[in-house]
């Protein structure tokens, strides 16, 4: 590794914080190993006492609970509801025990009581009240609690003037959203069904029934309307299935509008990322119209399977979820261009594993493309594979990518690559050393030796770096963009 860190750290990092919690659904018995529902039981016990044991009960859990989350008795009616289904006598169960078993089928996780890491970080769609020389942020983290399991959460924060730096309070009670209607995408329902072998008489007949954009009710109408003759296939029930899986995929979620931004938290909602929600690289993208959006990538995970997600926002409080499809997205670590680069979509991916590569988004079928190799491991802080820390950032000399490299002993390193502004194919400058390495600070931790990041930005002509540290905790480092520039060594056009 030669030279030093060109970055400088803030004094300033965010932590794990154990009150930071939500209310799942709990359910006893199944948390064990041979899994023997004990609900009923459970149920008949509470039904068992009387009124004024079952009141105060219920009211001493909404005194204990009530302030750490938003609309307890609304989330204790859901589990109640979700459970029901064991009370033998429905009917006979008041209000008030209704509300206790819900409390009784549910618990408080926290979301980030094992780690917080691998943030991003893009400009806040709330920008009033600023002083000169100020910019509001948003901050996207990976948060990490029981059981390894990740979900998205965020933070608040204000930039300038010069290096300064804040972060919001973000303590209070957080908000996993409401799952509303979606809206799908007839080629992304195509992808998905040809990637996975699906492509018969029942599926085209359902894809040419629908719109280029359609929900949830549409959809359903279109598999009821299907032909007799088609019904009796052997295929057809496999096919149906296959069809409400591949549809399932994409969902939305929205969030109270008196929820602020930092306790909001984007909460694995479908199969494919049961096990955890990674990595979230958020850009803000402006399309050749001049329309501006929020959207990022990141890693769906079942527990045995990756799956490449893209959240695409106006506001961060409504999110669509989709699935991208193609073979450029067959691993982790896809980062978006924040705007059309000749008319074309275009995204940074590592789809062999360790080499940066770029990919276009086929305009017919939204797929993307197998990947033009870009930068390969070669210098010794990155022998063992390189990747991208987030979207491209454009700047009058080139698109500026922020690269991660691993080492000896698995040690995480950033550096930085430059790309053609008009050809982003070809690199034209890399930084001979590392922008940021784990400081003697830094070594010890969740998992030993990283810094990481999914994304930066510019602002005043400083380049803000929010960091994951050993995927325990986050700080930041900034460093004039001109330094940056200045410290790259120029590559011979091929």
């Amino acid at each position: 590794m030669t030279g030093t860190d060109l970055a400088t750290r803030l004094d300033l990092a965010l932590a794990p914080d154990p009150r930071r919690v939500i209310v799942k659904l709990f359910v006893p018995g199944e948390d064990a190993a041979l899994v023997r529902t004990r609900a009923s039981a459970i149920i008949e016990r509470i039904a068992s006492l009387d009124a004024d044991e079952a009141g105060e009960l219920l009211r001493e859990t909404l005194d204990r609970f009530g302030d750490r989350h938003h609309d307890l008795e609304a989330t204790f009616r859901h589990h109640y509801d979700l459970v029901h289904h064991r009370v033998t006598q429905t009917g006979e169960l008041s209000p008030t025990a209704r509300l206790l078993v819900g409390a009784y089928f549910s618990h408080e996780y926290a979301v980030e009581a094992a780690a917080l890491c691998n943030p991003s970080m893009v400009p806040h769609p709330d920008q009033s009240d600023l002083g000169t020389g100020r910019l509001r942020v948003a901050v996207s983290v990976r948060q990490i609690g029981e059981g390894h399991l990740s979900s998205i959460g965020f933070a608040a924060a204000e930039l300038g003037p010069g290096n300064h730096l804040t972060v919001a309070d973000r303590s209070g009670p957080l908000n996993t959203g409401d799952r509303v209607s979606a809206w799908h995408r007839r080629d992304l329902l195509a992808a998905g069904l040809a990637e996975e072998g699906w492509d018969n008489e029942v599926s085209a007949t359902v894809l040419g029934s629908l719109p280029e954009r359609f929900d949830d009710d549409t959809f359903e109408r279109a598999l009821g309307g299907l032909p007799a003759d088609l019904l009796t296939r052997t295929t057809t029930g496999r096919t149906l299935e296959q069809l409400r899986r591949t549809t399932a995929a994409s969902y939305a979620v929205t969030f109270p509008t008196d929820v602020p931004l930092q306790q909001r938290v984007l909460w694995p909602a479908t199969a494919a990322e049961s096990n955890g929600m990674e990595d979230a690289r958020f850009v803000r993208l402006t399309s050749d119209g001049g329309e501006s959006a929020y959207l990022a990538t990141y890693t769906a995970y079942d527990g045995r399977r990756i799956a490449a997600r893209m959240l695409s926002s106006d506001d961060l409080r409504h999110f669509q979820v989709s699935p991208m499809r193609g073979p450029a997205v067959r691993n982790k670590g896809l980062a978006l261009f924040p705007r059309p680069v000749g008319g074309q979509h275009l995204a940074l991916c590592r789809s062999d594993g360790e080499t940066i590569g770029l990919t276009i988004r086929d305009q017919d079928n939204s797929q993307w493309q197998a990947p033009v190799p870009l930068h390969a491991p070669h210098r010794g802080w990155e022998l063992i594979q390189v990747g991208n820390c987030g979207s491209p950032i454009e700047t009058e000399a080139g698109w500026l990518v922020l690269t991660h490299g691993v080492g000896p002993m698995r040690r995480y390193a950033i550096g930085a690559l430059l790309l053609d502004l008009h050809r982003p194919d070809r690199v034209i400058a890399e930084l001979p050393g590392v922008l940021l390495a784990p400081d003697d600070t830094e070594q010890d931790g969740y998992v030993p030796n990283v810094v990481y990041s999914c994304g930066g930005l510019v602002h005043a002509g400083t380049l803000w770096l929010p960091y994951g540290v050993n995927d325990a905790r986050v700080r930041f480092a900034c460093v004039p963009l001109a330094t940056v520039m200045a410290a790259m060594d120029d590559v011979p056009a091929p």
